[in-house]
């Protein structure tokens, strides 16, 4: 998928663990743990502006789009 995540790179810009995030932002660990690993299919817009709250961050801070080498949409 073209979509990467970085939300484990401003974890660790601000230094907190995922349990820490997961609770502040109230999602299950497993649940970050997919988002983080990018096997997530979607990720609601509430979560997304929690996790920027947390994380003093932007969306764009977090998500980055990579195009597929030749692939179609």
């Amino acid at each position: 998928m073209p979509i990467i995540v970085n939300v484990d790179v401003m974890m660790a810009k601000r230094k907190i663990s995922s349990g820490e995030l997961a609770e502040r932002i109230g999602v299950s660990a497993t649940n970050l743990s997919i988002l983080k690993t990018g096997k997530a299919k979607a990720v609601r817009f509430s979560t997304l502006e929690a996790i920027c709250k947390v994380l003093d961050c932007q969306p764009g801070d977090l998500l980055e789009y990579r195009p597929d080498d030749g692939g179609t949409v």
